[in-house]
Order: C-alpha cells, then sequence, then structure tokens
C-alpha cells in the first residue's frame, strides 16, 4: 500500500489534515446521537428486554445500529432503510427504462436518481419507524401508549435516519471514506471494548471453555489476514498501446494493465445483504409474545444460524457481489469504450464490443472466486459464533466491514498524500524554473 508514502507529509497537508477532523467530528456527533433516547421508552423494561434478546435478532441489531437500538436512542433505525433503499433503486434503475436512461445522462441524472432514493428512504424510515413504535407498545416497553406516543416515535426516527443519511453524505463529499461504511464502521467498534469484556467474562465464570476463547481469538486473527490478502488480490489484463507519430517523431507503443479486483464490491454485498435480513426482523424483535402467525414462522426459519438464514445470506452476497460490481464499480462497455478512446487494446482482441465482451468474461470467472470468498468469510464465523455463543462482533460480516472499511480509507489518506507530494514537487520546479531564469536575465544585463 504506496510504501513510498511519507506519513510525515501528514501535518503539511492541511486540506488532508482538515478533511480527517471534518471526519472525526462528524462520527463524533453520530455516537452521540445514539445515547439520546426516544420520548416515552421505560428505560428499565428496555434493558431487561435487550439483555434477553442480545443473543438472537437483538444482538444483530445493536451491531448495526451500534447499539442505538439497545438504547433505543433517536437513531435507533441506523442507515439501513438507506441502505435498502439504495438496493431497491439500482435494482430498478436496471429494470425500468426512465431510470435506466437518467443513468446515462451523467451528474444530472445521478442527482435526480440520489432524489429518488432520498424519498424510498423516508418511506421505508417511515413504515420501519411505525412498526417498531406499534411493537414497542406491544412488548409493554412504552410508558405512555397511545398515537401521540406512536407519533413522536416515527417523527424522531425518521428524522435520525434522515440526519445519519446527510452526516454520510458530507462525510463522503468533504471528508475521508465512504460516510455510510464508517457510520456502520464506528458503530462496531465502539461496540467492540463491551464485547469483549462479556466474551472475557464468560470464559472466567466457565459458561465458555478456555479452548474457545482461544479458538476464536485465532479465528478473527485468521480471518483478518484472509481479507486483507483477498481485498489486495488482482487480476491484471494487459494492454497495449500502438506507435503514434507527432510531427516528424514516432513514438513506441506502450504497454500496461488493467486491474480487476478479486472483489471488486468490497463490503457492499455483506452490508445489502445483511440490510435485507433485517428489514422483516427490526419489528418482529420488540413485538415480544405478540409476534403474528407469519412472523413468527420467518423468525423460526431465518433466525441465526438457521440453514433457510444461512443459505439466504450466502445467495444474497453472491447476487450484490455480481449485482454492484457491473452496475457500479466495473463496467465492462465504459471500460472498453475509454480504452478505446484512448487507442489502448487487449493484445488479440480487436477494440469496442468484442473487448467488453473479454473484460465481462474474464469479471465473472473473477467473481466466482470473490463472491465465494466473501460467502466464506461471513457464513463460517456466523455457524461457528451459533454453536460456542460467540459475539456478533466476533462474525464474519462485522469483521469483513472493519478491515475492509479500515484498508479502503487508509488508501484514501495515502491518495491524498501522494497528491500533496506531488503538489510540493511541482511548486518546488516551478519556483527552481523561476529563479534559474531570473539568474539568465541577470547574466545577460552584465553582458
Amino acid at each position: 500500500m504506496a510504501a513510498n508514502t511519507s506519513w510525515a507529509a501528514l501535518g503539511k497537508a492541511t486540506d488532508l489534515r482538515n478533511r480527517i477532523l471534518f471526519t472525526l467530528a462528524l462520527l463524533i456527533v453520530y455516537r452521540l446521537g445514539t445515547y439520546i433516547p426516544v420520548p416515552g421508552i421505560d428505560g428499565g423494561a428496555l434493558r431487561d428486554f435487550m439483555d434477553e434478546a442480545a443473543t438472537g435478532i437483538g444482538g444483530i441489531l445493536n451491531m448495526f445500529t451500534g447499539g442505538a437500538i439497545s438504547r433505543m436512542g433517536i437513531f435507533a433505525l441506523g442507515i439501513m432503510p438507506y441502505i435498502s433503499a439504495s438496493i431497491i433503486i439500482q435494482l430498478l434503475a436496471s429494470m425500468v427504462p426512465f431510470l435506466e436512461q437518467l443513468k446515462k445522462e451523467g451528474e444530472q441524472g445521478r442527482k435526480k436518481i440520489n432524489q429518488y432514493t432520498r424519498y424510498g428512504t423516508v418511506i421505508l424510515a417511515t413504515f420501519q419507524a411505525y412498526g417498531l413504535a406499534a411493537s414497542l407498545e406491544a412488548g409493554d416497553l412504552a410508558t405512555d401508549p397511545g398515537w401521540y406516543f406512536r407519533a413522536a416515535c416515527v417523527i424522531t426516527l425518521v428524522g435520525g435516519t434522515m440526519f445519519l443519511m446527510w452526516l454520510g453524505e458530507q462525510i463522503t463529499a468533504r471528508g475521508i471514506g465512504n460516510g455510510i461504511s464508517l457510520i456502520i464502521f464506528v458503530g462496531i467498534i465502539a461496540e467492540v471494548p463491551a464485547a469483549l469484556a462479556q466474551f472475557f467474562e464468560s470464559g472466567r465464570t466457565g459458561a465458555i471453555s478456555p479452548a474457545v476463547i482461544i479458538g476464536v481469538i485465532a479465528m478473527v486473527v485468521a480471518v483478518i489476514a484472509f481479507v486483507v490478502f483477498m481485498e489486495r488480490a488482482l487480476r491484471k489484463i494487459h494492454i497495449q498501446y500502438p506507435r503514434r507519430q507527432v510531427g516528424m517523431k514516432v513514438y513506441d507503443g506502450g504497454s500496461s494493465h488493467l486491474p480487476v479486483k478479486v472483489n471488486p464490491a468490497g463490503v457492499i454485498p455483506a452490508i445489502f445483504a445483511s440490510s435485507l435480513l433485517l428489514l422483516p426482523t427490526t419489528i418482529a424483535t420488540f413485538s415480544g409474545q405478540q409476534t403474528g402467525p407469519v412472523m413468527s414462522t420467518i423468525l423460526a426459519y431465518f433466525g441465526p444460524g438457521q440453514p433457510l438464514y444461512l443459505l439466504f445470506f450466502a445467495a444474497m452476497i453472491v447476487f450484490f457481489a455480481y449485482f454492484y460490481t457491473f452496475n457500479v464499480s466495473f463496467k465492462p462497455d465504459e471500460v472498453a469504450d475509454n480504452l478505446k478512446n484512448q487507442n489502448g487494446f487487449v493484445p488479440g482482441i480487436r477494440p469496442g464490443k468484442k473487448t467488453a465482451e473479454y473484460l465481462e468474461y474474464v469479471v465473472n470467472r473473477v467473481l466466482v472466486l470473490g463472491s465465494g470468498y466473501l460467502a466464506l468469510v461471513c457464513l463460517l464465523p456466523e455457524i461457528l459464533r451459533n454453536e460456542f455463543s460467540i459475539p456478533f462482533y466476533f462474525g464474519g460480516t462485522s469483521v469483513l466491514i472493519v478491515v475492509s472499511v479500515t484498508m479502503d480509507t487508509i488508501q484514501q489518506v495515502q491518495s491524498h498524500l501522494l497528491a500533496h507530494q506531488y503538489e510540493g514537487l511541482i511548486e518546488k520546479s516551478q519556483l527552481r524554473g523561476r529563479s534559474g531564469a531570473k539568474r539568465k536575465k541577470r547574466n545577460t544585463g552584465r553582458r
């Protein structure tokens, strides 16, 4: 990872330092918001309920909301409604001609699609917030049940989700890293110390054997090493550039390579799959014994560690790995057009349509390994966690999110540092050029 980058340049890179401080400030605001409670909640009853639900679906919800749902904070819905709306809009953009045309209109089309995503977020957050409010009443967790409590709960939770969405967009635009991913990342990291303390306390009391504790630590280290290795793995496609003539001179054609990551979609497929699994269960968690027959069936078959849960989770990860890669992160048609415009070509492949077909063929084969790696990392620790009652924070999804977001953020920091170093070199060369020109003028004057 850019081993020649000088981290001492961080003190001189004013813009990068301001971006980092801006990102940290907004993340602190997010963490403070998780401790501001929704009005009308019975705190004691909520704590007792979450202690019982922490080993089930409630533990997953708590992990993705940064502990906000266990305290029923204003960010209890987290950023998941926005992610779910993004999934729906991107799926529709591949099927609806109007949205597909918007994608081709450049910046204006992208702004319009983002606007539709926000509208979808409001709708989804409203439905989830109302269902959560009704479930809180059914579970006897509200101090004053009624329409006033429901209205206050819906307004507070929807406003919290929209504020989180705005925070994520501001971090992406004016800070460092992907804002949405960083919000989920900080939520997981903030709750890890408490999960570790609880885990070691279980070992001290004899609930978990020392062999299991050592095995879990070894598993987490192995998963981290495996994720780092796979996230840096590349498939290089050789690119050749023809000879070109400029005036009377002929320049030899150069060669380069097009890097294709084994996992071009990053951590997005795991987040998308998790958000779909959490969508129906968020409401059911707080319903207690009042859960209807349909929701009871869903929880019985799609609970953590259940075969259908694991099968659906793996299928969604593979689907979103392909979907996100070909629709967002690596579009073979656009890459082929860019190569053609730059007079580049893959040896033995005609530019244009044939190149796009070849790139699609290569990416499809690479994604077999990439999507399989994502499914393995997310599922294997989940199975072991369910067998040995390990906290959710040691599961594959949380480890994958933490490692991937850390690597992506560090790469962006290093890119800014390299850009700052190049700017410094250019400024120095310009100053040297000016000083040299002044010396020549002085020498000419002496003559």
